[in-house]
């Protein structure tokens, strides 16, 4: 028998007094490699008309309940998400090493956004979606994949990273840029020293991004995740590495909100 993770289970949970909450799987394509990605949408909302969309992508373990578990809270706040597949059908990483292997195939490859782009092209095709009002957010490697995805110049309101590696911005990369940027980073997250923050914002500041940055005291690396803690105690070499922060996972999702209502709000005449 299938065990959901917490954070699939909890948004299926809220979702259970609200049965307008579709969700289903969506098979597509990207470079001759079969993916299978996840859609999620208060069915009710859709007939008042096109809404928001939030393209997800997941952390180097792949498309699992979790990624999906985060999509279906999305559709529970009024936005129509798709977790986008970035290794393909029924690809999971089962331990850090396969997980670096699958990820690492895009660090500094154009594949990286290339394959983003597919997703966001399946969450814009379904048709719900307002093509203006359209943002990506991702979790770890996803963090990383949004940036990537943003410096590609695709046609996001705004994008925001959570634990994500960080992606310095160049004048070429920036130039094409149309999304503001949200970084939500842990005070703990040993993946990413000082200098490389520094580093960060100084690219950030040089080519006048939109952006954010914030910081959430006593966070590791994943703190959004609730199996972070059980992940660390299973796998050597992760202890001290990530850990759950709930007030930092529940902070950072509120900051998420306000950005969005921020970015999605509607012009002024």
């Amino acid at each position: 028998m299938k065990i959901m993770t917490t954070a699939l289970a909890f948004a299926l949970a809220a979702t259970a007094s609200n049965a307008a909450i579709v969700t289903k799987d969506v098979d597509y394509e990207h470079g001759g490699v079969k993916l299978r990605g996840f859609l999620a949408y208060d069915d009710a909302k859709t007939k008042d008309g096109k809404l928001p969309g939030v393209l997800v992508v997941h952390e180097w373990w792949g498309l699992n309940d979790y990624v999906k578990g985060r999509a279906v809270m999305l559709a529970n706040l009024g936005y129509v998400a798709f977790a986008a597949d970035m290794y393909g059908a029924g690809v999971l990483a089962t331990d850090p090493k396969e997980a670096g292997n699958l990820s690492g195939q895009f660090t500094g490859n154009p594949l990286q956004a290339q394959r983003a782009q597919a997703g966001l092209d399946q969450l814009i095709g379904t048709g719900l979606v307002d093509p203006s009002r359209v943002a990506a957010i991702g979790y770890c490697f996803g963090g990383s994949t949004v940036q990537a995805l943003a410096y590609s110049g695709a046609p996001l309101a705004g994008i925001v990273s959570f634990h994500g590696g960080l992606i310095p911005a160049t004048a070429e990369t920036a130039a094409r840029v149309k999304a503001k940027i949200l970084i939500c980073h842990g005070a703990l997250d040993p993946s990413a020293k000082q200098e490389r923050i520094d580093a960060y914002l100084k690219s950030m500041n040089d080519t006048k991004l939109d952006y954010r940055f914030v910081i959430y005291a006593g966070a590791f690396h994943a703190f959004t995740n609730p199996e972070s803690d059980a992940n660390a105690e299973k796998f050597p070499g992760m202890k001290g590495f990530i850990g759950y922060s709930p007030s930092a996972d529940r902070r950072s999702w509120q900051d998420m909100q306000d950005f969005f209502a921020e970015i999605f709000a509607p012009a002024k005449g």
